[in-house]
């Protein structure tokens, strides 16, 4: 056991295996890059689904699209892993509650990037996928039960915290902790604001994200539950939406060109 621990903890460290985690940042820019590009499109009276699966599609139908989801599917692999050797081998030096919450945020960044790896790989097999039809199924799933209500409940408020988090990292640069030392000048000034509007406009969408899962949860209706795209839409739907949504989709975007920049300058 003692040495298996120790090849995996060599293998985490190598340098190879961090190159391949570092891409899973720029898969995450491309990704988020292209869900801006289809929610500025709808806020200009466009059509098209304006979430992980709805941008992975289109990544498929571009020219050399195979090429870049295997090469996307492997850096998220490859980032889910790295985090998941962060639970065991990056904690060592701190201690009781420290050690508990960056287990929890390691585990949950795991499964967010295998989540989006799987779906890099559906694509990339020539396989589809609906996030919008599957997250209205899931909640119908939950809602039939008074503890899948209160679990579908609970996640909402956890989307609304997160979307916060986003907000507040935006707003107090705390996004450039996780950074090693950027240049300094233009560059440096440039990569700020990059993820000090990126990290803000993700946390807006997530936050009108979390208050749909909510309303469908307490009005009991899955069918407004339906994920990124619906949000997006809903806030298009508002009184002066269309800009709205136009600013975040240009925040999203953003964000993307920072997680593609933040692949070569996070601190691993």
């Amino acid at each position: 056991m003692d040495r298996a621990s120790d090849a995996a903890e060599e293998a985490a460290d190598s340098k190879g295996f961090e190159l391949a985690a570092r891409a899973g940042y720029v898969a995450a820019g491309i990704l988020h890059v292209v869900i801006g590009v289809i929610a500025l499109g709808l806020a200009t009276g466009g059509s098209g689904s304006a979430d992980q699966s709805g941008a992975i599609g289109q990544l498929a139908g571009s020219p050399g699209g195979t090429a870049l989801l295997w090469f996307c599917f492997l850096g998220c692999i490859a980032l889910a892993l790295f985090f998941l050797s962060e639970i065991f081998f990056g904690v060592r030096a701190l201690s009781g509650k420290e050690k508990l919450t960056a287990r929890t945020k390691n585990g949950g960044q795991a499964v967010v990037y295998a989540v989006i790896g799987a779906t890099f790989g559906q694509f990339a097999l020539g396989g589809s996928s609906d996030s919008s039809s599957s997250s209205s199924s899931l909640s119908a799933s939950l809602m039939a039960h008074p503890a899948g209500a209160a679990l579908l409940f609970a996640v909402g408020v956890g989307v609304l915290v997160v979307g916060g988090y986003f907000i507040y990292s935006g707003a107090t640069r705390r996004f450039r902790r996780k950074l090693s030392s950027l240049p300094s000048g233009g560059i440096g000034t440039a990569v700020t604001a990059l993820g000090t509007v990126g990290y803000m406009a993700k946390g807006f969408a997530l936050g009108v994200l979390g208050v749909l899962i909510l309303v469908a949860t307490v009005t009991n209706n899955p069918e407004q539950s339906t994920g990124l795209d619906g949000a997006l839409k809903s806030l298009r739907d508002q009184p002066f939406g269309t800009w709205l949504l136009g600013a975040v989709a240009l925040g999203l975007m953003a964000y993307g060109v920072f997680m593609v920049v933040r692949s070569k300058y996070q601190r691993m």
